[in-house]
């Protein structure tokens, strides 16, 4: 199967959506990976690695043209989400003494910072050639149904060691919530190749969050152990994906839970997750501050998006690795607080780090 391995054209980001105007941005190393992003929902367009045999390889599904991303079926395609990632029960929370309400666009719950999040934006950005790039985005106080002028950047990164640095900063003039995320799917046989069952999982950590039929969790923290949630050790994903278990069937038939990382506050980024396939050769590793990361093996992905190689994007034809703070956390006082205090600084660091095994 061709895989995509060239990157999308600079001219066919270029558009104009009410006063703001999209753009591709392309980061490059000498080690031969190049990343390209746009500044609609400052998303990652692509990330091109050299597998096994030294071709390069596109690892994260998208689109060729800014149109697609704005027509496509799946709208979170390497975008950066927010105000707060995954879903708050109800479309509904309460701060100091408040309730806040953001319309639902999940059945009952609200999505991904609500049906024009973070992810329907266009950001201003500032360029650091050639290995790096600031997006920003000033939230109004009300968006969303969100408290607080909220002002925020992302910086992406690209070093040598062919890892993809991302930093997140917010602040805000009232008392908030903030959850950010970046929602690449990646298939490291190549975007377009088809399913993801081939690749080999693995996790650090010991517990994770049961959901509801409605993807929420319910408040409870489970024990990985002797469960298909056990990704310690590096597992195949089809050895475990079509478990008729019950966790496995609230997640549509596959994975779309958070892992419990930590607990307490951590200020550099720590390996949590990485993902191997024999035939590419290539690998991920995730790093992260956050204290969970949401695993989720695209079981929602319809078939009706077709991607940069022409081939469509069907269920569990790609993963993500989306590294947060808990869903619904407002409403859960145990989990990790997701308040950011007015005049106090939100910082997130993720780092995507890809190699070769031969």
């Amino acid at each position: 199967m061709m895989r995509q391995d060239k990157l999308p054209l600079l001219e066919d980001f270029k558009a104009k959506i009410g006063d703001k105007s999209t753009a591709l941005i392309i980061l490059k190393n000498s080690r031969g990976m190049q990343v390209a992003l746009t500044n609609f929902g400052a998303r990652i367009v692509s990330i091109i690695v050299p597998d096994k045999s030294g071709n390069p390889t596109d690892v994260v599904l998208g689109f060729n043209t800014i149109s697609q991303y704005l027509e496509a079926d799946e709208i979170y395609h390497g975008t950066t989400v927010g105000r707060y990632a995954n879903r708050i029960a109800g479309g509904s929370f309460s701060l100091n003494g408040k309730t806040y309400h953001i319309e639902p666009n999940n059945g009952s719950n609200a999505l991904h910072g609500g049906k024009n999040g973070f992810h329907q934006h266009i950001w201003d950005r500032r360029l650091h050639n050639p290995t790096g790039v600031t997006f920003y985005y000033n939230s109004p106080d009300g968006e969303e149904g969100f408290p607080g002028n909220l002002n925020t950047s992302v910086d992406y990164f690209l070093t040598e060691d062919n890892e993809l640095k991302i930093h997140y900063r917010a602040t805000t003039d009232q008392d908030t919530i903030v959850n950010l995320t970046n929602h690449a799917y990646f298939n490291l046989n190549g975007e377009g190749a088809g399913e993801v069952l081939d690749h080999f999982i693995q996790i650090n950590a010991e517990t994770f969050l049961p959901i509801n039929g409605q993807h929420v969790p319910t408040g409870e923290v489970a024990t990985v152990e002797n469960t298909p949630f056990d990704f310690r050790q590096s597992r195949l994903l089809s050895s475990t994906i079509h478990d008729q278990e019950q966790q496995l069937l609230h997640g549509e038939g596959g994975y779309d839970h958070t892992f419990v990382l930590a607990l307490q506050k951590r200020y550099e980024p720590v390996l949590v997750a990485s993902a191997y396939a024999t035939q590419s050769g290539i690998k991920l590793d995730v790093s992260t501050t956050e204290p969970g990361v949401q695993f989720y093996t695209g079981n929602a992905l319809s078939g009706k998006d077709k991607g940069k190689s022409g081939n469509a994007y069907a269920k569990q034809h790609a993963f993500c690795f989306e590294t947060q703070h808990f869903p619904n956390a407002p409403n859960q006082p145990e989990f990790p607080s997701t308040i950011l205090k007015a005049g106090h600084t939100y910082r997130s660091q993720t780092i995507y780090r890809f190699n070769v095994i031969k």
